[in-house]
């Protein structure tokens, strides 16, 4: 724990550097394209005492965009460094010329490695009158951490909810008068070989890595509306090789997951059942594709093209209810599996249920109607808040993520690191690890 605390602390000195130079880029790691967006700060950073919301917010405004086709990931990892090097680099140059500076500092996200939530909870004694910043940080670090694997790191560490002398539902105590506090924190771990290989092909790239998120985690911070993130609500963030997962309440995460399927999935049950190339078969569900089939769709003929050099196999015909037939199938077994997530997750419990969709893959023609059926909840799709000088191109669901990255960069969620955990509370268990290292190293 303590070296990804250390770690962690670092990324955000990083960012308040960066912040300091007024550029930072924002760079969304995905299975079928990389974005990257170049932001300008308006000034310094205002929380020169504390990094994150608590402490104010950042205007931005975006002064460059670009995107690129994705290479080396899969499943939202990365499988080949040198391709996925080549990608970054190609989002990153293109970026920076439209901008007309350099960039130093990069804040990533990335889906996949395979997330898990836990519920912590600690209590603390006040030690003055009113509560301070110590005080939230005993409480804090009093949060009993489970043993959640080894090769495993924790990604995001939340307070959602502070209780002061049996005061619940408090955002941030500190200033107020009581007793004893008691914290309920999320922590969201992740496959820490997926981050160490993101990193490193970042560091690849001459670039500093100033912060990591999840991108279920800023596509519900993009997508959902305020009411939504305070009642009780789902984001669904369909991809291509991931779906993300997230859950919202009282404007906290307090759930993700992922499902290790999305759109190249559907693409490739479609190439298959053709016999097209991958690149024809997403033409062909890009232009004609949908997952509710009507009457005329059995009349209405796809060709399907190619250049094979065959003229008859190249001068086929489908009929667009054959191709739904393919599509709807491999939707329905993505949805059920977020459905299941969502039941573990006890998303029935939560007063609002709205669910909203949002990735590259919600926009096939019918989606929320089949996923209000298998779901049973409200469903919506969801577009991405609109930001400051972001380009039209940009401002449609398959950028959900960047722009929720953007919205991070500037006021981060408050997290553990944020406040400087006392030395007689920090965790044990790396002192036995350092015990274990001398063991076998000398």
């Amino acid at each position: 724990m303590i070296e990804l605390y250390e770690s962690q602390r670092a990324m955000r000195n990083m960012r308040r550097a960066a912040m300091q130079r007024g550029v930072v880029a924002i760079l969304d790691v995905g299975s079928s394209k990389v974005a990257c967006l170049v932001l300008r700060f308006d000034g310094t950073d205002p929380s020169d005492e504390g990094i994150g919301s608590l402490a104010g917010q950042s205007g931005f405004r975006v002064i460059g965009a670009a995107t690129t086709r994705s290479r080396g990931v899969r499943h939202g990892e990365v499988h080949d460094m040198g391709a996925t090097e080549r990608s970054i680099r190609t989002a990153v140059q293109a970026a920076q010329k439209m901008a007309g500076i350099r960039v130093d500092h990069v804040i990533a996200a990335f889906s996949g490695a395979e997330p898990r939530s836990y519920g912590l909870a600690g209590k603390s004694e006040v030690l003055g009158t009113t509560v301070d910043e110590q005080d939230v940080a005993r409480v804090l670090s009093a949060c009993d951490v489970p043993d959640f694997g080894y090769g495993r790191e924790v990604l995001h560490a939340q307070p959602v909810n502070f209780v002061l002398d049996h005061r619940s539902g408090l955002i941030d105590p500190r200033g107020q008068i009581g007793n004893e506090l008691g914290c309920d924190m999320h922590m969201l771990t992740v496959e820490g070989q997926a981050i160490q290989n993101l990193a490193h092909c970042i560091k690849r790239c001459d670039l500093e890595l100033a912060g990591l998120a999840s991108s279920g985690y800023v596509s519900g911070v993009s997508a959902l509306v305020e009411d939504e993130q305070e009642l009780g609500s789902a984001c669904i963030d369909m991809g291509g090789g991931a779906t993300g997962l997230s859950i919202f309440i009282k404007k906290h995460m307090i759930y993700a997951d992922s499902v290790r399927m999305g759109g190249d999935h559907v693409t490739r049950d479609i190439s298959k059942g053709l016999k097209v190339s991958m690149a024809t078969a997403e033409r062909i569900k890009t232009f004609y594709g949908g997952l509710v089939a009507t009457g005329i769709d059995d009349r209405e003929m796809i060709e399907i093209g190619g250049d094979s050099g065959d003229w008859e196999h190249d001068r086929r015909t489908v009929s667009r209810a054959e191709l739904i037939g393919i599509m709807r199938p491999r939707v329905e077994e993505i949805l059920e599996e977020v459905r299941m997530r969502l039941d573990a997750a006890g998303f029935d419990h939560l007063p609002s249920q709205q669910i909203v969709l949002t990735g590259g893959a919600s926009q096939i023609p019918g989606l929320d109607g089949l996923a209000s059926k298998i779901l049973g909840q409200q469903v919506r799709l969801g577009r991405p808040l609109r930001v400051h000088g972001l380009p039209q191109a940009a401002t449609g669901p398959g950028f959900a993520t960047a722009v929720g990255l953007c919205l991070f960069a500037a006021h981060p969620q408050d997290e553990w690191w944020d406040f400087e955990i006392p030395v007689d509370r920090l965790p044990a268990r790396s002192l036995k690890r350092a015990v274990q290292w001398f063991r076998e190293n000398w």
